[in-house]
């Protein structure tokens, strides 16, 4: 039995997916929009890179459903929970989230990565592992064979699973050629490199271990819900002031012009990260004087995470407010925008049905290379010390952590090399799917 817990992140993590799907049934009884989709969906780009999205969106979802584990208790005892928040992820890694180690180690060794004393002796030698390898016992020989064989298991599973989901798919094909054989492509190595890393997790770690013996694969999976949260809440944000304000300076014009033009320059006058710094440690003040607010200390590590979505929101906006106000500027010239306002159309009117549709190819592009920008930003705060909470799991922390451990000898190298790899491939998959979607929606580019 458990206690679920829903975090304010959680919660503004499912209501964006409501409104997602909404949108999405909305797009549907629109011919225009559902015409726009419909170019993207038969995009094999972009069905390749909405696959990868959807890979680590599902990975943050299971990530967001926390809970309080029941505690064991005697007949008649009042039922108590554990302290500590877990998510659905973290039972389904348990294995790797308790098989901790000492200290570093290598990906997929048997033995530390660093000589310590055996015994009472002055004999020193790499000890082995708690878990990584331990299932070899002392037939250390088998250990190349074991890997293969482990590997091999993994790679079948993964291609019959592929098949299953191939003949899915081929049954749900629709008449509108949605690109399924770009799904499909994009399946197999997932499915293939995923199925692999499951059998060896079970015996090893994939990703080696960092200084305090975590599996660095768990940490790479845990960091994913983090990046997706810094992306789209920080979003959220500021893409509403930022269209708003821009197409008021540069429709209405005149003193409103005068007045968001000031306000965005003297932001952007500011040094981002020390504007973003100060208001961190000033929220961070408001939390430690304040610990009656939070009941966990994942609570409190959530609180400071939307603090700095916040925070990123509201520094954010004015390079796309810049951008769609010169755009707004060009748009108010034309033939279509002045002969409604010949006809008496109203300003909010105009901007609403003539302006925003011919500025959305640039809101989508801007939208998620600064999600892309925003991922790689909390990596830069947390290197300075004021992203997120130190006990959030991170790709900033990850990173931060690895920087120091470049310089030992000999060089710690996976974590880094973890981190990079997820978030790339996140950060890649995400810029791919924009340019398929700006190229749909832009109205010049339309057939």
């Amino acid at each position: 039995m458990i206690q679920p817990v829903l975090l304010w992140s959680d919660a503004l993590l499912f209501v964006l997916i409501a409104a997602i799907i909404g949108l999405v049934l909305w797009a549907r009884r629109e011919d225009n929009l559902r015409a726009a989709w419909g170019r993207v969906l038969r995009d094999g780009v972009a069905m390749s890179a909405a696959t990868v999205l959807a890979v680590f969106v599902v990975i943050g979802l299971l990530d967001s459903l926390h809970y309080r584990a029941r505690l064991d208790s005697k007949p008649g005892e009042p039922v108590r929970y554990a302290v500590e928040v877990t998510s659905a992820l973290d039972a389904l890694l348990s294995d790797l989230r308790l098989k901790g180690e000492k200290t570093y180690s290598a990906p997929l060794a048997t033995h530390l990565y660093a000589k310590e004393a055996i015994g009472d002796s002055a004999n020193r030698d790499f000890p082995r592992l708690k878990h990584g390898g331990a299932h070899l016992g002392a037939d250390l020989d088998a250990h190349g064979s074991d890997i293969a064989k482990r590997v091999l298991l993994g790679v079948v599973v993964g291609c019959a699973l592929w098949w299953l989901l191939r003949l899915l798919l081929h049954r749900l094909r629709r008449p509108n050629g949605m690109a399924i054989d770009a799904v499909l492509h994009t399946l197999l190595p997932i499915l293939l490199l995923g199925g692999a890393m499951t059998a060896l997790a079970a015996g090893y770690h994939v990703f080696g271990t960092d200084k305090v013996g975590q599996d660095v694969l768990y940490l790479s999976l845990k960091s994913i819900r983090t990046g997706l949260l810094i992306g789209t809440l920080t979003t959220l944000v500021m893409l509403p002031l930022a269209v708003l304000l821009g197409i008021l300076a540069g429709y209405v014009g005149g003193w409103v012009d005068d007045l968001i033009q000031y306000l965005y320059t003297t932001l952007s006058s500011i040094p981002g990260v020390l504007l973003i710094a100060a208001a961190v440690l000033m929220m961070q003040v408001i939390i430690d004087t304040h610990p009656q607010w939070f009941a966990t200390s994942a609570e409190r590590a959530d609180a400071r995470l939307l603090a700095l979505c916040l925070i990123l929101g509201m520094t954010s906006w004015t390079g796309v407010a810049r951008l769609l106000r010169g755009e707004t500027l060009k748009l108010r010239e034309l033939e279509f925008v002045q002969a409604a306002q010949a006809f008496g159309v109203g300003r909010f009117a105009i901007m609403g049905r003539h302006i925003l549709p011919n500025l959305m190819h640039i809101v989508l592009i801007a939208l998620v290379m600064d999600f892309s920008g925003l991922v790689l930003a909390e990596a830069v705060l947390s290197y300075v010390g004021v992203g997120v909470d130190p006990s959030t799991i991170s790709f900033g922390t990850m990173i931060n952590t690895a920087r120091m451990e470049l310089a030992r000898e000999p060089m710690v190298w996976w974590s880094l090399l973890a981190a990079f790899g997820f978030m790339f491939a996140l950060v890649l998959a995400a810029n791919l799917f924009a340019d398929a979607v700006r190229d749909a929606f832009d109205p010049r580019l339309a057939k």
